[in-house]
């Protein structure tokens, strides 16, 4: 099917296509016509499904021609309310719909004057909605439509309560719209508080299964020392094409990003370290064309790259609900990707708790890292070469680098 066949308005179509949005994903061939008929609905489905498309398609084909606010998306985070917002006005563009987004760490002023100057859709995070609602800056006495957006993670983050006091102010006659990779009792109360009695329940493919069917799901074993070297291995024997490596601290995140980018690699960093707009340069820099995200797992929900070929968790994730999350990055949108896992030998019971929970097969691969023995992360604290020596004086002393040369596994692609 496509979108034609789902009912929305052909100049929409044409904006899509233009968009290279030509088929419905399967939540969006379900979702969409039932939220343009006007029900209120409740989604799980897997992550990298087209859950945003979802609701933003419907909602912008159904927005009236006046200028008032008649759509809010609350998300869970800073990072998905931008993602959310930048797709709302591609889509929306059509009809020159104005969105406005509004979130913690950024300057309220400039929301409230973005506001003030009118706004068909706001998308934000739970705590700057409310805050701007008890300022009496966000009046939503004319809202059509709700959307809680990856629902699970709010109510994982703590937002549960600022949520219901937001729903609270909203019209009784609206629309509730709410999407979630997994659908814990809490939300599903919720969803019962604040939406018609005639709500839809919609679950997604496989119930047992949280990741899509499109990832292949690798692990490497090997000793705490080498785990640089295998990371290495990896990009020779696979060469990703744009990657996310996560670790487990902001250190080791920072420690990885500056050895990957001495070694010629394009390099984005992201953790909770970062200042936002810090965060909001190294996401549009990976955007618009870095290879490597580095990140810890402020990046493992809710973002969408729909180009990522790989996920390699550097640090082996805490348990199997973050290994999911993470995984969720790639394989988007119905492309293929793949996800490493480097792990040791205590680890290997995550292994088998991963592919119970996520009922999935994780299978073994053996990496030759012998010609990347001798290398190793930038310890922590080591001086920033100095931009005036040259190559072979920055090499001086520093016996834990080796410089490999291009040679035919990668040419013409940075050294590793």
């Amino acid at each position: 099917m496509k979108f034609e066949g789902l009912g929305i308005r052909s100049e929409l179509t044409s904006s899509l296509n233009k968009m290279s949005f030509f088929n419905p994903t399967e939540v969006q061939e379900i979702a969409i016509p039932l939220i343009l008929d006007g029900q209120d609905i409740s989604v799980r489905s897997k992550t990298g499904s087209g859950k945003t498309g979802a609701f933003l398609i419907p909602i912008i084909n159904n927005l009236g021609s006046s200028n008032l606010l008649e759509a809010i998306i609350i998300a869970p985070t800073r990072e998905l309310t931008l993602q959310v917002a930048d797709v709302a006005k591609k889509i929306g563009a059509v009809y020159k719909k104005k969105v406005v987004t509004v979130y913690g760490g950024s300057s309220m002023s400039a929301q409230i004057n973005a506001l003030r100057s009118g706004a068909n859709i706001v998308v934000g995070t739970p705590g700057r909605v409310l805050d701007l609602i008890e300022r009496r800056e966000l009046r939503l006495s004319n809202l059509k439509f709700v959307v809680l957006d990856e629902a699970d993670v709010m109510l994982d983050m703590g937002f549960i309560d600022d949520v219901e006091i937001i729903l609270s102010h909203t019209p009784k006659k609206k629309q509730v719209l709410l999407f979630s990779a997994t659908m814990p009792k809490e939300i599903v109360e919720l969803a019962a508080k604040f939406m018609n009695e005639k709500r839809k329940s919609i679950i997604v493919g496989d119930e047992k299964q949280e990741i899509v069917g499109n990832v292949s799901h690798l692990y490497g074993v090997v000793q705490q020392d080498y785990k640089f070297s295998l990371l290495m291995a990896y990009y020779s024997e696979y060469e990703p094409k744009k990657s996310i490596i996560f670790t487990n601290t902001k250190n080791m995140a920072d420690r990885i990003a500056g050895t990957l980018k001495e070694r010629g690699l394009r390099v984005s960093l992201l953790h909770g370290g970062k200042s936002q707009s810090e965060r909001e340069r190294a996401l549009n820099a990976f955007r618009g064309g870095e290879d490597v995200l580095v990140a810890t797992n402020v990046a493992a929900r809710g973002l969408d790259f729909p180009e990522i070929t790989d996920i390699i968790n550097y640090d082996a994730p805490d348990d199997p609900v973050a290994y999911i999350h993470r995984i969720g990055r790639s394989a988007r949108m119905g492309k293929k990707g793949r996800a490493f896992t480097i792990i040791n030998d205590t680890q290997r019971i995550l292994i088998a708790e991963i592919k119970k929970r996520a009922n999935i097969e994780i299978r073994r691969v053996e990496i030759d890292i012998e010609p990347f023995r001798n290398l190793k992360v930038v310890p922590r604290g080591r001086p920033r070469p100095n931009r005036n020596e040259s190559l072979g004086e920055r090499q001086k002393g520093y016996t834990g680098r080796r410089v490999r040369q291009r040679n035919s596994i990668h040419k013409g692609r940075p050294r590793w």
